[in-house]
This record gives C-alpha cells, structure tokens and sequence, in this order.
C-alpha cells in the first residue's frame, strides 16, 4: 500500500469579479488554503481549506487553520502515514473541531485516492449522475434594481435556480418585488442566521411567495429555535450552519427542524462526513439534501462537483461556473455551465481539473512543503 510522502500547503488570495455581500459582512477578495498531498509512488491529490477572513460564518480563520495543520495535522499525519481517506480522518479524529482544517486534507486524499484508482472522483464516491444541477447565490444588492438586474442576467445564462441573500430590513420586499417579475423560477432565500424567533411573524410574511426553502434564519446553534419556528411558518426550512455533523442532523430530524440539509463539505469536516449525511438524511428518512458553497476556487468546487452527482442530491446546488465568481481560476479547465443550467461532471481521475501550478506560485503569499520518511 502507498504511504504518505509529501503535504504541501499554499495560503493564496483570490479576488472575486465583483463584490460578495451576505448579513455577515461584504467579501471583495478572499483567502482559500490549497492543500496538496503525495504518495510514495508518484501519486498526488489536491483539496482546499475554505475557512475565510475572520470568524464570521464558523470560529475558524484561514489563521487557525494554517496554525492547526501545521501544528497537530500535519504532525498526525507524518507519524501515521495514512493515505487514504477512512485512514487520514481516523489520524486527525485527537483534534476537536477546526472541520475546515481536517476537509482540506481530507478532500486532497479522496482526490488522490481516485487519481490512483483512475477513476473520476465522483465515481469513486457513489455518484450516480454525470450532470448537476447548478443555482446561483445573489448577495445583497444596493438596491431592488440591481437585484433585479442580476437575476435576470443569471436566468438568461441557464441556472436553474436563484438563492437571494437577505437579513432584517432587506426581505419582504425584495424578495416580493423578485418574485412578482419571476413568478415561476425557483427560488429560496438565505439568512445566514441573522434573525431570532422573535421575527417569527416576519419570516412568516414569506410563505406567500412561493419559495422553496428559508435558509438558516436563526442561529447556529439553535436547532430547537427552528424546529419552533418551523411550527409557525408553513415554506419549508433548510438547515445549513446548524449542521456541524452527523449528530446535529439526527437533533434536526428529532426535533422535526427541517426538510432539506445544504451540505458544505467544509462545515462538517470533508467528503466522508458529508456523505454520512446524505446517507441519513436521504438514504434512511428519504429527505432531500443539496450542496452549499463557501466562494472556493476550482479546486474546492471540484469537490462539491462531486458530491452533487449523489443520488440524494436532488436541488439545484450552489456550484456556479468558475467565471461566477473568478476572471481567472486557478484551474484548467475551469468549470463552465452548459447551456441547459447544469454543470458536467468530469472523465477525467480525480477532480477532474489540474490546478495551474504557475498562478497558484504567483498568488501565494505563504507556503509550506513537509517531507515524510519512514
């Protein structure tokens, strides 16, 4: 069996084509942390930290996460020299928490483990479609307008489904206007944990708009404050922040705090943790689940790509073309939308991609190579 030889880590900084803004704050430019791991065989995989700037949407920072893997992951796994996946996470399991450091690790060994094998990541992983589904995510806007203006520019490109950010004071009434002028796209808005159970009677002004799901209203460590407000407001909710792991979803599925689970592979800990999931939420309760996003690179989004192929995913997902976000990925080939709003699950082993060495050189402001011998 191949052992580990080689972890890399690179810190790089990507600027977004145009302003990102949600009730957390306005992202311009944001940090992601490429991990690239090797075998002793030749053989290498990449996956990507998505912990962001400051401690906004989780505890963790692009800070803490560079300071846990090089301090007590990287270490971990030079003594076991672990190599794949079910391995590595049983190597990293003595650090508690930081899923973000542990899903970028982990996503460069499935990568890996499917470059080994010649098979396309999402083969590898049970994947059972080779198109997904594909929506777009529309932070807050300036104005209803420009909203508006958005919107229409992404349905004409093909996606399939519109997720519009909001918070109080930016609701109702954007949302009303959207929906008056697109009556019958599919649609759900986003709250990212901005209210409390006291704006219950609020939320419950959106039933009236024929949307598929609220998303996060309440805080993130609330999952009985949803299941409450889940009794008053009759649009289905989508738990996101709240699911750390598989225990919170069984809590959601208890308390009745849900119907869909958006799953990002770097909340709950990486490919094998967001599987678990999908395998509750869908295989056992029959439930739907889609795949969220955290603005990564085409490193990262070759990951969710992945997991959107599982046969539980059945939501349009957050996974936009690479030039949503990006002038330029730093992969090649970037991913791209067909015409009929979805994206192609790729033939090639892997992610699919290869990520372009010389940009991710150029971008990289921090850099650490760990060579593993026996």
């Amino acid at each position: 069996m191949a052992l580990l030889a080689e972890i890399e880590l690179f810190e790089v900084w990507v600027r977004l084509r145009s302003p990102f803004e949600t009730s957390f704050g306005r992202t311009v430019e944001r940090p992601a942390i490429l991990v690239r791991v090797a075998d002793d065989e030749g053989a290498e995989g990449w996956g990507e930290v998505v912990a962001g700037e400051g401690p906004w949407y989780s505890y963790e920072t692009y800070e803490t996460a560079w300071h846990v893997l090089t301090e007590y992951i990287v270490p971990l796994l030079s003594k076991s020299r672990a190599s794949e996946p079910a391995s590595v996470w049983e190597s990293m399991r003595p650090v508690r928490g930081h899923p973000m450091a542990k899903a970028g690790v982990e996503s460069a060994v499935w990568d890996l483990a499917a470059r080994r094998s010649r098979l396309p990541l999402w083969r590898l992983i049970g994947g059972v479609r080779d198109r997904i589904l594909s929506g777009v995510s529309i932070g807050i806007q300036g104005s209803v307008e420009d909203t508006l203006r958005i919107v229409s520019r992404y349905l004409e490109e093909g996606y399939q489904r519109i997720k519009l950010k909001i918070k109080p004071g930016w609701d109702y009434e954007p949302v009303k206007r959207v929906r008056s002028e697109y009556p019958d796209v599919l649609m759900h808005v986003d709250a990212n944990a901005s209210y409390t159970l006291l704006d219950a009677p609020r939320l419950a002004r959106l039933d009236g708009l024929g949307l598929a799901m609220i998303e996060q209203p309440l805080e993130y460590d609330d999952i009985a404050g949803h299941a409450d407000l889940q009794r008053i407001v009759r649009t289905p909710i989508c738990l996101d922040e709240s699911i750390r792991g598989l225990n919170d979803a069984i809590a959601a599925y208890r308390l009745g705090s849900a119907w869909f689970i958006n799953i990002k592979p770097g909340r709950v800990g990486g490919i094998s943790q967001s599987k678990a999931i999908h395998d509750f939420w869908h295989g056992s309760l029959g439930r739907p689940v889609w795949i969220g996003g955290m603005l990564e690179t085409g490193i990262g989004r070759g990951h969710l790509v992945a997991l959107a192929t599982l046969p539980g995913v059945s939501y349009p997902n957050d996974i936009s073309a690479s030039d949503r976000y990006f002038d330029e990925d730093i992969v090649e080939p970037p991913w791209t939308l067909n015409k009929d709003g979805t994206i192609s699950a790729p033939k090639n082993p892997g992610i699919g991609v290869e990520p372009r060495i010389d940009l991710i050189e150029r971008l990289a402001k921090r850099r650490k190579k760990y060579r593993i011998q026996a």
